[in-house]
C-alpha cells in the first residue's frame, strides 16, 4: 500500500500547472481521445522537439532582455516616465506601482493579512466555544457548521459595517428584497425571471445614481453620506455580490424541485466531488436568510472572488494541510514574480506615458505582451489571495486562473481559464438553462453581452462582448471541419493546428492590446511599424515562426497532462 506513496509525490512536468478538482478525469469524446490507445506517444525527446528547445533557449531571454533595456535609467526614453515610478525594495531599483488597480491591492497587502489572522483567530476562539444549539441538520450531511456559519454571519456584519458605513443599510435591504423574491415564489420559473429583472435593476441603479446617495433624495439626510466607510464606493464591487444573490435564489428555486430522496442519496457518497457540491440541493432549512447573509457577505471572498455558489458554499470539507502549503507557495511565487516585473521592466509606466516613440516592432510587441502579463498577475495574484484566505477558513472556491496567459491559444480555452469561477457561474445560470450547444452561436453571443455589461453598462464593452463572440466563430468553424477525432492520428493535423493556434494568438493579443494596454492610436503606430517597413515585415515574418514553435511546446504540454488522465479542457 505505501508503495504509490513515493511516486505520487514525486514532481511531474504537468505539476506546473495548478490543479483543479475537474481536471482528473476520463477525456469527452469532443476532446479528440476516447481510450488511452489513442493518447499519442511522447514527443519531448524527439529531434523536432530539441530544435524547438533551442529555439526557446534564445528567444525567451531576449523577450526578457527587451523590456528591461528600455527600462534603463540611461535609455533616451526613460525622462518621458520617470515621475510614473516609485521607490522600489529590490537592488535599489525603482518600481513601476503606476497601475491603480494594482498599487491599492499591493498597499493594502499587510492591513489584509492583519485581517486574516484576526478573522482565523476569532473564528478559532468560537469554535472552540460551548454551542447554545444544535444543528438542524442531519449529521451525517457535509455541511459547514452551524458555529462556523454563525461566526461567518457576525464576522460579515461587522466587516460591511467597517468597509461601507451607512452604505451597509442599503446592501442589507437589497439582499432582504432578494430574498424576499426567493422565498415567495420558491420554485417557480417567475421567480427566476423576478430574480434577473431586480438584480439587473440593482445594477443599473448603482451604475446611474453612483451608489444611491442619501443627499440625493433626502436633504435632511445628507449627512450621514459622510459616514460611508474606509470604502465608500461600495457599488463598483457589489457587481460579484449580484451573481452571489442569483446563485442563491436558482439554488433555492432547483432545491425546491428536487426529489425527496436527493439529500438521502447523499449520505452514501464518500466525498462530494466539486461539481457534485454544486448540483446537489439541501435541505430546506439550509436555505435560510441567516445562512444567505453568511454566503453572500463571506468575507474572504466578498470583495473580489472567487465566484462559489451557494450550494458549493454549504457543501464545504477542509482542504488538506499539503494543499494549502503547497498553494501558500504558488501565490508567494507569484507575488514575488510580480515584484521582479515592476522592479525591471516599467512597461506599465512606458505604456501609460506612451513612450515608445523610437522603438522597433520587437520592442513595442514586448512592452505589449509585459503589459499582457502583469494584467494577468495583478488579476491572479489577488485572486489567488483570496482564495488562500477562504482555504485557510476551511472552505474551497473555485480555482480562477488555471493557465499562464502565454499558455494559451484557443479562445474558447482561454475564456474557460482567464476567470474560472465565473464561467462556472456562466456556464450553470445561464448557458446551460439557454440550451447549451443546442444554440451555440446564439447563446454565445448572450453569455459575452452579458459579461461586457456586468463589467460595464458602457456599449464600447458591449461592442467588445459581440467582438469576442465573433472571434470564437473561425475556432468553432475549423473544429466543425477538421475534427481532432476524424484527423487528429494525421501527421499534418498538428501542424494545420499550430497555424490556426498563431492566428488565434495574433488576434487575441491584437484585440487585448487595443482594449487595455496601448489602445487604438498605439495599435496604428504597431501596426504601421509593421506593415510598413522591411523591418517590421520580418519581425511579424519571425515573430509568426516563433508563435508556432510555442503553440508546438503548448500542444505536447497538454499531450502530456493527457497521459496523465488529466484533461483540463483550456
Amino acid at each position: 500500500m505505501g508503495r504509490n506513496v513515493p511516486h505520487r509525490s514525486s514532481f511531474k512536468l504537468t505539476d506546473v500547472t495548478v490543479n483543479i478538482p475537474s481536471s482528473k478525469r476520463r477525456p469527452l469524446v469532443s476532446e479528440g481521445t476516447t481510450s488511452e490507445e489513442n493518447l499519442a506517444s511522447s514527443r519531448w525527446s524527439t529531434i523536432e522537439f530539441k530544435i524547438y528547445y533551442a529555439v526557446a533557449l534564445i528567444i525567451i531571454p531576449v523577450m526578457v532582455w527587451i523590456p528591461v533595456s528600455l527600462s534603463s535609467s540611461s535609455h533616451p526614453n526613460f525622462p518621458f516616465y520617470r515621475s510614473k515610478l516609485s521607490d522600489g525594495w529590490i537592488m535599489g531599483r525603482f518600481v513601476d506601482n503606476s497601475d491603480a488597480q494594482y498599487r491599492t491591492f499591493r498597499n493594502n497587502i499587510p492591513i489584509l493579512s492583519i485581517a486574516i489572522l484576526f478573522h482565523l483567530f476569532f473564528k478559532y476562539i468560537a469554535s472552540v466555544m460551548p454551542a447554545g444549539t444544535q444543528s438542524v441538520a442531519p449529521p451525517k450531511l457535509k455541511i459547514l457548521s452551524p458555529s462556523s456559519l454563525r461566526f461567518n454571519l457576525a464576522f460579515s456584519l461587522v466587516t460591511i459595517m467597517l468597509l461601507h458605513g451607512v452604505n451597509s443599510l442599503k446592501i442589507m435591504l437589497i439582499l432582504f428584497l432578494n430574498y424576499s423574491v426567493a422565498k415567495n415564489f420558491r420554485g417557480s420559473k417567475l421567480g427566476t425571471v423576478l430574480t434577473w429583472v431586480f438584480n439587473g435593476a440593482v445594477l443599473l441603479g448603482n451604475e446611474v445614481f453612483e451608489g444611491w446617495r442619501l443627499g440625493q433624495w433626502f436633504e435632511s439626510l445628507a449627512w450621514l453620506d459622510s459616514y460611508a466607510g474606509i470604502y465608500s464606493r461600495w457599488y463598483i464591487i457589489f457587481n460579484i455580490t449580484v451573481l452571489r444573490l442569483i446563485s442563491f435564489n436558482t439554488d433555492y428555486r432547483w432545491a425546491c424541485n428536487r426529489r425527496e430522496t436527493d439529500v438521502e442519496d447523499v449520505e452514501e457518497i464518500k466525498e462530494l466531488t466539486e461539481k457534485q457540491r454544486q448540483s446537489i440541493s439541501h435541505p430546506d432549512s439550509m436555505y435560510s436568510f441567516t445562512n444567505f447573509v453568511a454566503y453572500v457577505l463571506y468575507p474572504p471572498l466578498y470583495i473580489a472572488g472567487p465566484i462559489i455558489t451557494f450550494n458549493d458554499f454549504m457543501w464545504q470539507q477542509p482542504p488538506t494541510s499539503t494543499r494549502i502549503k503547497s498553494y501558500i507557495f504558488r501565490f508567494i511565487f507569484s507575488l514575488l514574480t510580480m515584484e521582479c516585473i515592476l522592479h525591471f521592466m516599467y512597461v506599465v509606466a512606458i505604456k501609460d506615458r506612451k513612450a515608445w516613440v523610437g522603438f522597433t516592432p520587437a520592442q513595442i510587441s514586448m512592452v505589449g505582451f509585459w503589459n499582457l502579463i502583469i494584467i494577468w498577475l495583478k488579476l491572479l495574484i489577488p485572486w489567488r489571495f483570496f482564495r488562500l484566505w477562504a482555504l485557510l477558513d476551511g472552505v474551497d472556491p473555485p480555482e480562477n486562473m488555471v493557465r499562464c496567459m502565454a499558455n494559451n491559444y484557443s479562445t474558447m480555452g482561454f475564456w474557460r481559464s482567464w476567470h474560472r469561477s465565473y464561467n462556472l457561474w456562466i456556464i450553470r445560470y445561464i448557458y446551460v438553462p439557454l440550451g447549451g450547444s443546442k444554440n451555440l452561436v446564439i447563446n454565445t453571443v448572450i453569455v459575452f453581452s452579458f459579461v461586457a455589461l456586468w463589467h460595464d453598462l458602457t456599449f464600447r464593452l458591449l461592442a467588445w462582448g459581440w467582438l469576442i463572440s465573433l472571434f470564437i466563430i473561425p475556432e468553432l468553424l475549423a473544429r466543425w471541419l477538421i475534427p481532432s477525432v476524424k484527423y487528429g492520428h494525421k501527421v499534418w493535423f498538428r501542424h494545420i493546428g499550430a497555424l490556426g493556434a498563431v492566428a488565434n494568438i495574433l488576434m487575441m493579443m491584437g484585440a487585448n492590446l487595443v482594449g487595455f494596454v496601448i489602445g487604438a492610436e498605439g495599435m496604428k503606430f504597431f501596426v504601421r511599424e509593421v506593415f510598413g517597413t522591411v523591418q517590421g515585415l520580418k519581425f511579424l515574418l519571425a515573430a509568426v515562426a516563433i508563435l508556432f514553435v510555442g503553440v508546438q511546446l503548448m500542444f505536447e504540454y497538454r499531450e502530456e497532462e493527457h497521459r496523465q488522465g488529466i484533461y483540463r479542457r483550456c
